[in-house]
């Protein structure tokens, strides 16, 4: 009987190690740090509003902070596949608004939003996170490069 419950055991345990893959299935969540070095630094006061939008440089450090941090669940190049929101729906309703002062206040709000999850994560009905924070790790470079990026591959896709 001892070795019925040690091969069971054996087995149970070569089933679990076999899993654990699964377990990462949907990526890497821990926070990887944006080397934000060769933009503009903009201090301790956050902005209200993307201060690099449209920025070629910022989209290229936000492109690559992207690739680390989010494209395991919101999509390569910001094409969402299903597991998280589509970040490219972000700004659309706002890049439809007529008025430039309509789309300006709209870009804020969203900006807002995006800022507020990015850093302080997201958490379903029942409590439990599913985005993590990023406050440990992001500067506010790293959170509106990666927004700058988003905002990019936005205009892209509307644009086709």
């Amino acid at each position: 009987m001892l070795k019925l419950k040690g091969a069971f055991g054996l087995l149970a345990a070569s089933v679990l190690v076999s899993m654990s893959p699964l377990a990462m299935a949907h990526g890497d969540v821990t926070p990887h740090p944006i080397d934000t070095s060769s933009l503009k630094q903009l201090g301790t006061t956050w902005a209200d509003a993307n201060p690099y939008r449209g920025d070629k440089l910022a989209v290229s450090v936000g492109a690559e902070g992207y690739m680390h941090n989010c494209a395991g669940c919101h999509g390569l190049n910001a094409v969402a596949g299903g597991v998280a929101p589509d970040l490219l729906k972000l700004d659309a309703d706002c890049l439809d608004m007529d008025s430039k002062e309509q789309q300006e206040a709209c870009l804020k709000d969203t900006d807002a939003y995006f800022k507020e999850v990015t850093l302080s994560g997201k958490k379903n009905g029942e409590g439990r996170y599913t985005m993590p924070a990023y406050s440990a790790v992001f500067s506010q470079e790293a959170v509106w490069a990666l927004k700058a990026y988003v905002d990019s591959r936005t205009h892209e896709e509307l644009h086709k």
